[in-house]
C-alpha cells in the first residue's frame, strides 16, 4: 500500500456566470481517505483559468495524503 496518495478536486467553479460549490464532495473525499488509514498531509489551491466553450475560472486543491 502506498505511503501517500495525491488528489485533485474542483472547489469552486465559475463557468457562464454560474457559480458551483463542490466542498461536501471534498468532505467526502477527506472522510473516504480517512477510513483507509490516511491523514491529510497538505492542501493548496490554484486558480485555473478555462478557456472554449465551458470557459470559466476553477478554484481547484490538490492534497497529499499521508498513511498513518
Amino acid at each position: 500500500m502506498p505511503q501517500y496518495v495525491v488528489l485533485q478536486v474542483a472547489l469552486k467553479e465559475k463557468i457562464k456566470n454560474q457559480e458551483l460549490s463542490n466542498l461536501p464532495e471534498l468532505e467526502k473525499i477527506i472522510n473516504e481517505q480517512a477510513g483507509k488509514g490516511y491523514r491529510l498531509h497538505t492542501i493548496t489551491t490554484a486558480l485555473v483559468h478555462v478557456s472554449g466553450l465551458e470557459a470559466g475560472d476553477l478554484l481547484q486543491a490538490t492534497m497529499v495524503f499521508e498513511k498513518l
